[in-house]
């Protein structure tokens, strides 16, 4: 078999979740607010992602041009930190808790193709980041991902699998390095 990238169905297997009007407008308000390496206030930002269907905790801190893909599709729990130029492609959902810190640059990526299909179809599947867990300035969290209560990935790793509570995690493939809290 061979790849057939002009069979490809974009909305195969994919639910966006709102009407592609309501995506639009997201999308520009998306740019002024959220990507703009602007100071806009931080009350904004989660006002405006709260507006279009975010779950957004208190104290929540959102630093510069971050990108959220489908606000709608998106949880963050009370006091997390999302970095500057966070990427959170949330083709499905993505969770955040408490007290979590996704810094600069990470890839929360819940969107991915199946190979083996000459047509490419979708292999989406959603991420948890556990409560305190910190992900590194420029990982990339795969799709089905769930990154444990207080679980560090290092700066750069690849987390393709899911990681255990309280577990440092780095490299490419992330692999077990450690435990954050000693027993």
């Amino acid at each position: 078999m061979k790849t057939r990238l002009d069979q490809f169905d974009a909305e195969k297997g994919l639910d966006r979740g709102r009407s592609k009007a309501f995506e639009a407008v997201w999308y520009l308000l998306k740019c002024v607010f959220l990507l703009s390496a602007l100071p806009w206030p931080i009350g904004l930002k989660r006002s405006l992602l709260r507006g279009f269907g975010a779950k957004i905790g208190e104290g929540v801190v959102i630093k510069p041009r971050v990108n959220v893909h489908f606000p709608w599709k998106l949880e963050v729990g009370d006091h997390a930190w999302i970095g500057e130029e966070v990427f959170i492609l949330n083709f499905e959902p993505v969770r955040i808790g408490a007290h979590a810190c996704i810094s600069q640059r990470a890839f929360l990526c819940t969107g991915n193709h199946d190979y083996r299909d000459p047509q490419f179809s979708y292999r989406n599947a959603p991420i948890t980041i556990g409560s305190g867990a910190w992900i590194g300035a420029g990982a990339f969290v795969g799709p089905g991902v769930e990154v444990g209560e207080e679980a560090v990935a290092a700066a750069g790793a690849v987390i393709t699998r899911s990681v255990p509570a309280n577990t440092i995690v780095a490299g490419n493939p992330a692999g077990a390095r450690g435990v954050r809290w000693p027993q």
